[in-house]
């Protein structure tokens, strides 16, 4: 785009009004003849040379071989300031040029260089010289402070000035007066840009370092400084170094930031201290003071302004200044918001404690009512059979059958003695016969009451089966209570391990002096920012006229 500008410009070349100024026609002007022939001899050619053969010879050799000349001098990449000079030079010298490189060549034919830098001064100092006059003229003088008239004296007669320099003295003027022209435009926008620059810079920044020195409130600055910490064990391996480091309890801390920075603890604050209140003083300034009818968004943005927090992951350091109108009150809100940091810690935490507790609790009140049912069905099962213990009940039937067992082997012995006589006693031999049967029958109950079911319909042996199941159940339902209550502690001790509480490194104190407006600081801002605002809406004017004219 720009290089099609410039084509375009170099095309149509608007008239240059220092060199394309046409020549003014001298005036008339009546002139006595004896100023032209002061002698009789004079014919009024003194001085003047006229063409002859050989010199119009040369000319018509020169003027042939004009266009190649022309050709060679454009090729030379002269510029148009040079062209410009070279012009104005064969105007001087009377060079009938059509061109600017056919003045170059007639200058250069008549052993002028068109690019003399002294030609200009050379041009003014003939402009402004004497008139010239014709020897041998006389004119009267008069002297300011003398007589009166002297005598006369001998002067150079009065002569005309030819058409090329009067063009000459009328440039001269033109160009002079343009100067003066371009001096008080300069002058002008020069009064316009200071102007300007004092009303849209210096006026702005005025003002505000007016308010800033003299009618701002002064506000009072708290700083306080806290860590997030967890309690927990020594650290076991490289999980562990990294859960204590700063960046273990970085996204805790930026948790915490994010809520004391949240419209719900400006709220809080606002309900507990009053902030809006505070901040709707008559005695804060007006342009600081809070509307006492201001909605939560005006407020909060207030809030966000006078409450800065911020958080150093390095260090693991969380920086909190309040901004308040008192000392105290700034102090205040600071305990205040510290205060809602812990009661946040404290709900962010509490929930993965409660999980974990919930879990292992739940799991020992299972094992213990299941435990319950288990001990209830043994002791169900003893009462419904009468058998305290399966295992005695069966040790003491079969030490009964064992000694019956063994009276019967004696008694079969004795039996056997007595059959063995050649003439045995009857009377004898029966009761012991008897006392036989009865042992037999007795030892056969007694194992019937171990295999055989009895009046309730169940055996003894089914009676041990369900005793010894029901008492495995219960045994191992008293393991799993166990285990759950070992779950459960370790549940404890973890939930205890998750436990997040702040710790303060810097404890906000009371202000003595107002940290708040920064005067000479706000104002060299306010400067800047105005003046670059000046800035760039005068290049959009320039860019924007530039694109319109070109």
């Amino acid at each position: 785009m720009t290089t099609k500008l410039r084509v375009q410009r170099f095309r149509t070349r608007r008239p240059d009004p220092i060199t394309d100024v046409p020549p003014r026609k001298p005036k008339a002007t009546q002139i006595d003849d004896k100023a032209f022939f002061p002698t009789e001899d004079d014919d009024g050619f003194a001085g003047m040379t006229f063409p002859t053969a050989r010199s119009a010879a040369r000319t018509a050799q020169a003027d042939e071989q004009a266009p190649a000349a022309i050709d060679a001098i454009r090729q030379e990449g002269l510029t148009g300031r040079q062209l410009r000079m070279a012009r104005r030079l064969s105007q001087k010298h009377g060079l009938p040029a059509t061109s600017d490189f056919d003045a170059v060549r007639l200058l250069r034919q008549a052993g002028i260089d068109p690019f003399q830098t002294n030609s200009v001064l050379e041009l003014v100092s003939s402009a402004d010289g004497p008139p010239h006059q014709p020897p041998g003229s006389r004119a009267l003088t008069i002297t300011p402070g003398g007589d009166g008239v002297q005598l006369p004296q001998t002067i150079k007669p009065i002569q005309v000035p030819s058409t090329e320099l009067q063009a000459e003295r009328a440039h001269i003027a033109e160009v002079a007066k343009i100067q003066r022209d371009i001096a008080a435009r300069r002058r002008k926008k020069s009064l316009l840009l200071m102007a300007r620059l004092f009303v849209f810079v210096l006026l702005p920044t005025l003002l505000a370092g007016i308010y800033y020195y003299t009618i701002a409130t002064p506000m009072y600055s708290t700083r306080t400084e806290f860590v997030i910490q967890q309690a927990d064990a020594a650290p076991s391996g490289l999980g562990g170094l990294l859960k204590n480091s700063p960046l273990g309890n970085s996204q805790d801390s930026i948790a915490v930031q994010g809520y004391l920075q949240s419209p719900d603890a400006m709220m809080r604050l606002d309900e507990d201290l009053g902030f809006k209140a505070h901040f709707s003083a008559p005695t804060i300034d007006p342009i600081q003071r809070l509307d006492a009818n201001a909605t939560n968004t005006a407020t909060y943005k207030l809030y966000r302004s006078h409450v800065k927090i911020s958080y150093d992951p390095t260090e693991g350091l969380i920086k909190m200044e309040v901004i308040a109108a008192d000392p105290q009150v700034a102090v205040d809100f600071s305990k205040a918001l510290i205060h809602y940091a812990e009661q946040q810690v404290d709900q962010m935490t509490s929930r993965l404690r409660d999980d974990q507790m919930q879990g292992a609790r739940e799991s020992y009140e299972d094992a213990e009512k299941k435990l319950q049912i288990a001990n209830e069905k043994v002791v169900e099962l003893q009462e419904k059979n009468k058998v305290l213990s399966t295992e005695q009940e069966m040790a003491l039937i079969t030490g009964q059958i064992t000694q019956l067992d063994s009276q019967l082997t004696v008694e079969k012995l004795s039996l056997a003695q007595m059959e063995s006589n050649q003439n045995p006693n009857k009377a004898r031999m029966e009761p012991v016969k008897r006392r036989i049967a009865t042992l037999e029958l007795q030892i056969a109950e007694m194992r019937a009451k171990l295999t055989e079911a009895g009046v309730d319909g169940q055996s003894l042996a089914r009676v041990q089966s369900e005793l010894l199941v029901a008492q495995a159940d219960a045994q191992t339902r008293q393991l799993l209570l166990a285990q759950t209550l070992q779950a459960m502690e370790l549940a404890r001790t973890e939930a205890n391990k998750q436990t997040r509480y702040l710790s303060i490194s810097t404890n906000p104190v009371a202000a003595d002096e107002a940290a708040y407006p920064r005067a000479f600081e706000n104002t060299l801002v306010v400067m800047l920012i105005f003046a670059g605002i000046y800035l760039m809406i005068s290049m959009t004017i320039a860019i924007l006229r530039e694109q319109v004219t070109a």
